[in-house]
């Protein structure tokens, strides 16, 4: 007779309840990379799309996503290890919290945020990563002959589709903290360095009415800013949307700057912007750094693995703590407060010095 499976709605507790001893643990480990490819395949198949909220059998699930059933039910099964879907006593499965994060229409959908970190370049990429240890630097030039963001947008755009949709929805998730975290009151202007499609600076001007807004990326990034921020949209009259390369000039006199990460390039970069900043703003200029960190916050596993990632791919690196304040205070800036954004996101309030 074949035992009831379990339901693992509530996986947290689970999880806590039957801790595996070490020798499983590190079992598990080594296989991790079955479950990122378990995620991307659930995302790039859309099955949580296809999941409503009544539970459905695989039969079902596996008409709608055009897939075969017995291979279907294998995958959720091994999901639903982790608490992404539950798996029934009946024998049908359901959403859990996690799982609903795979949804697209989903407000905090990490749909394409799951398939980036899987994409197929980080499968020749890992194996590499003693290479990367061993020497300090990035592999990806010597797998494909070319720098990382080169190679994606020339050899491999569906990889750079994804890259975008991912970043844009990282952006528009945390925009809105960081509008509510930074009081502006009495600057005239704000400037988001590197700031993509626009999200960070389209909600701190409609936070701030009075304040004008500039956005600064690179040129291919900016055709695609909101718009809101371009000709005809609201927010058009007080938005300044510049193409460039922040690493080589910041063409704009603002009371403030945001940097958002992209301290994680190679230093001879981080330093060339910062220095940029500095020139552009003038001495009392505010300079808000905004990152992910290595040390002491409740997203360790993501931000380490992030950081691992960036050596791989361009020889960056995510920070701890210290190592910000550090690199801040060499670039010429007073670090006045620290603070969380988010779970897995800090603010660096500083000032260049008069």
């Amino acid at each position: 007779m074949t035992a009831p499976a379990r339901d693992l709605t509530t996986p947290a507790k689970g999880l806590e309840e039957d801790a595996p001893p070490p020798s499983m643990r590190l079992r598990e480990l080594v296989f991790g990379a079955a479950c990122a490819a378990a995620v991307r395949a659930a995302a790039r198949l859309r099955v949580a799309d296809a999941l409503g909220d009544a539970p459905m059998t695989v039969e079902s699930l596996a008409s709608a996503v055009k897939t075969d059933p017995k291979p279907l039910r294998r995958l959720l099964r091994a999901l639903s290890c982790y608490g992404v879907f539950a798996e029934r006593p009946d024998g049908t499965f359901a959403h859990t919290e996690t799982s609903r994060l795979l949804r697209e229409d989903d407000p905090h959908s990490l749909r394409y945020i799951a398939m980036w970190c899987t994409e197929p370049w980080t499968w020749d990429a890992w194996p590499m990563l003693d290479e990367a240890v061993r020497t300090g630097r990035n592999v990806v030039e010597d797998l494909y002959g070319k720098e990382f963001f080169v190679y994606l947008n020339e050899d491999a755009p569906e990889s750079a589709d994804v890259f975008n949709r991912a970043m844009t929805t990282s952006s528009e998730q945390s925009a809105r903290e960081v509008a509510a975290l930074l009081d502006l009151s009495g600057s005239r202007s704000v400037a988001d360095l590197g700031g993509g499609q626009g999200h960070v600076v389209a909600s701190l001007l409609d936070k701030y009415p009075a304040m004008k807004g500039y956005l600064l990326d690179l040129p291919k990034v900016v055709e695609k800013a909101l718009p809101r921020l371009r000709e005809g949209g609201d927010l058009a009259d007080r938005a300044r949307i510049v193409p460039g390369d922040i690493r080589e000039a910041v063409p704009v006199d603002s009371d403030v700057y945001i940097i958002k990460n992209i301290l994680e390039w190679d230093d001879d970069s981080t330093a060339r912007l910062l220095a940029n900043v500095i020139a552009a703003g003038g001495p009392g200029v505010r300079v808000v750094i905004i990152e992910n960190l290595v040390d002491d916050t409740p997203s360790m596993r993501f931000s380490t693995a992030m950081d691992l990632l960036l050596l791989l791919n361009v020889g960056g690196a995510k920070h701890t703590t210290d190592s910000m304040v550090r690199r801040l205070t060499e670039a010429g800036l007073n670090v006045n407060d620290i603070r969380p954004v988010n779970p897995y996101l800090h603010a660096f309030d500083c000032t260049v010095p008069a």
